[in-house]
């Protein structure tokens, strides 16, 4: 997922980056499913139903400008649903969406099913 940070996100992270603020990240980061996929500007719609629940994702130390998933995902008991994306999120308050991205094939489930991510399917790139 190249060039999937939210607007908001791109700008603390320069800004973060030259020194003009500092930038938090409340864990544990969370991931979530969505039916429509959301833009720099807007999240997308996340599933609701059956007992989906966000879940949440680690990541290893990043190289040569990406960092993957260090372990795989589950979501069981979903509703019936078509999944088209991901997004990743903070645990704050008010949640942080900090990524997104479209997924490369969508995925139908059946109510009870249970959607998978193994290690390292989810990439995040600045480059």
């Amino acid at each position: 997922m190249a060039d999937n940070l939210p607007d908001i996100i791109e700008n603390q992270l320069l800004d973060a980056l030259v020194g003009t603020a500092a930038y938090t990240v409340t864990g544990p980061i969370k991931l979530a499913l969505v039916t429509a996929n959301g833009n720099d500007a807007s999240a997308g719609t996340e599933v609701t139903g059956g007992s989906y629940a966000r879940q949440t994702i680690t990541f290893g130390a990043a190289a040569s400008g990406s960092i993957s998933n260090s372990a795989s995902i589950s979501f069981t008991g979903m509703p019936a649903v078509t999944v088209v994306g991901i997004e990743i999120y903070d645990s704050a308050g008010s949640p942080k969406r900090l990524a997104y991205g479209a997924l490369t094939a969508s995925r139908t489930v059946t109510a009870g099913d249970t959607v998978q991510f193994a290690s390292s399917a989810i990439t995040l790139s600045l480059a």
